[in-house]
């Protein structure tokens, strides 16, 4: 007896589902609840003391804050005692030791305002270092790489003999090991011998131009944003392409029959009929920067001065090469928190923009 089933019956669309049901169970489901499971334990691997359950230990040692107000050193007058850098402060050892409070705490930033100093300490300051350097690495990418696949696509766009050789051309950084792009470009950015320094060398005519690229806190996290555009561009150079092709060309027609010029064409015509591209390209783009990883490990392995930490090379490093792995659960979970949220407010905040 043989049984038809229509396209729209549910045992149909349910044996359809269950490959992709199964497998998001399996590989996202499952390790996420053996993830949080692993947050209110001392797990460790390969160690020879048992696992035992530790409540949310993980959770205060990874979230304690304290904002402390630090007084600078006076003389016997009570004038603030200065030298060459300025004010002086008590060292973080003697605040701590008038703080019982604040042994476990460390510095994680500090402002001077006026003659005083406010610190915000930690029990893990390289976390929260981490979580700023991980929207500031989203924030200098996300221009750099929208902007020039938008660019691109645009370039690309054109009758022009020869675009889909230009095509392949700007797609092929995509489909390049992330590992290999990264070792390339340490090369290009050395200091020394680097082909970038190079350059500057010989347009300068100075032999000491070009600044240290990755061993430079001030420049490590830009350079690491400028090779992650640069490989990542094409793929939304693509997705411009495409929503391109979808504006009517009678659009055009119209905008330059009333006189428009290019600029005018693009703000009226382009950008109004790519907005559901861009919000997708943006948030896609925003994800995949809050991942940064693997340009970290291989260009920098999170300095100088954890100035290139992210929050999820924080998270490997104390899971597998401190071996943490209840605390290194406990940093992705709550990252995992703090993306879900920003997404959410940021589906909200392009819904509201629809509405309008």
């Amino acid at each position: 007896m043989k049984i038809k089933l229509g396209q729209d019956h549910p045992l149909a669309v349910a044996l359809f589902a269950s490959p992709a049901v199964l497998l998001f169970l399996l590989f996202v489901v499952l390790p996420m609840v053996l993830a949080a499971g692993a947050t209110f334990t001392n797990h460790r691997l390969m160690s020879p003391e048992p696992t035992r359950y530790v409540g949310l230990d993980n959770y205060k040692r990874l979230l304690a804050l304290d904002v402390v107000v630090v007084e600078p050193l006076r003389d016997t007058e009570g004038t603030a005692q200065r030298d060459d850098g300025g004010v002086r402060y008590p060292t973080w050892r003697q605040v701590r030791e008038r703080h019982p409070g604040l042994q476990s705490y460390r510095e994680a930033f500090r402002i001077a305002v006026g003659e005083k100093r406010i610190v915000l300490a930690a029990t893990d300051p390289l976390f929260y270092r981490s979580l700023i350097n991980t929207f500031l690495f989203a924030a200098l990418v996300l221009p750099l790489q929208c902007g020039a696949a938008l660019g691109l696509a645009i370039l690309v766009n054109q009758k022009i003999r020869g675009r889909i050789f230009f095509r392949t051309v700007y797609f092929a950084p995509v489909v390049t090991s992330m590992v290999v792009a990264s070792i390339v470009w340490a090369f290009m950015l050395n200091t020394d011998r680097g082909m970038l320094n190079e350059l500057l060398r010989g347009l300068l005519h100075d032999p000491d131009a070009g600044p240290d690229w990755l061993g430079d806190s001030s420049y490590a996290l830009p350079a690491i944003a400028l090779m992650s555009a640069w490989q990542g561009a094409g793929f939304q150079m693509l997705v411009f392409l495409a929503g391109l092709q979808s504006i009517s060309p009678e659009l055009y027609e119209a905008a330059t029959l009333m006189g428009a010029n290019a600029w005018q064409r693009f703000v009226h015509v382009t950008l109004p009929g790519l907005r559901n591209t861009i919000v997708f390209v943006l948030v896609s783009t925003t994800l995949l920067a809050f991942g940064l990883f693997t340009q970290v490990d291989v260009m920098t392995s999170g300095g100088p001065l954890d100035s290139t930490t992210t929050v999820v090379y924080h998270a490997v490093r104390s899971g597998f090469r401190e071996q943490d792995v209840g605390y290194g659960s406990t940093i992705t979970l709550v990252f995992f928190a703090v993306v879900l949220g920003l997404s959410v407010l940021q589906r909200m905040l392009v819904a509201k923009g629809e509405g309008k």
